[in-house]
């Protein structure tokens, strides 16, 4: 049976985002950190977790915004409707590692409760507008992420 039209696409953004992901994380590293930290106007740390159902370590670059001594992350999943695999990941085992530049630490995640979101939010989108297009496109409501550093 042929594949329909639609679920091509899909694939190969997916296929794209996977091959995007795995050249950042390797310049990030062969750098030390000094490449693939900063795009302008923007953040990124290695996130390594624990996989959920592998338990295996899962490294993903993502975009970060610096909270005093927190990071905040968002889980858009680039609007899609399914949770991305990096936050199923931090419910199961919240306790994980991220590279910051150069710094190495290790963090424990915890979804922002709604008294926070209703305050973080509309800064996060006045500065970042694509995650408030995400949020129109999808049903479930787009969680901010808090990373503490354990001491």
């Amino acid at each position: 049976m042929p594949q329909s039209q639609p679920q091509r696409p899909r694939r190969m953004k997916r296929a794209l985002r996977r091959a995007f992901m795995r050249a950042h994380i390797a310049l990030y590293r062969l750098s030390g950190g000094l490449l693939g930290s900063r795009i302008p106007g923007r953040s990124f740390m290695l996130l390594t977790t624990i996989g959920c159902k592998s338990g295996l370590e899962r490294v993903t670059p993502i975009f970060y915004l610096p909270k005093a001594d927190q990071f905040l992350l968002i889980a858009s999943n680039w609007g899609g409707q399914q949770q991305p695999s990096w936050w199923l990941n931090l419910q199961a085992h919240p306790q994980a590692k991220v590279r910051v530049g150069r710094r190495h630490l290790t963090v424990m995640a915890r979804q922002a409760d709604a008294e926070e979101r209703a305050r973080l939010w509309p800064s996060i989108v006045s500065r970042y507008a694509e995650f408030a297009r995400y949020q129109q496109q999808v049903t479930r409501e787009i969680p901010i992420i808090i990373l503490s550093p354990v001491v």
